[in-house]
């Protein structure tokens, strides 16, 4: 009926974990924004053309140029 479940070993093969939902997103960049000054954009959600530019090179500054376009 109610069994216990059999005894996993850590190097078994590991469980999937569900995908993260947006809100759940949302509420983790949050939270680092808070607690540790961080923020999380998106290029493409920036309208104004001088300021996403902006973002893109300081983004290409601190992490190297990517070979995924931003935009």
């Amino acid at each position: 009926m109610n069994a216990p479940l059999p005894p996993r070993c850590a190097l078994g093969p590991p469980m999937p974990l569900p995908a993260t939902s947006e809100a759940e997103l949302h509420a983790m960049r949050r939270r680092a924004g808070h607690e540790q000054g961080i923020v999380n954009l998106s290029v493409s959600s920036i309208d104004d053309p001088w300021l996403r530019q902006a973002i893109i090179n300081e983004a290409r500054r601190l992490y190297g140029d990517t070979s995924v376009r931003m935009r």
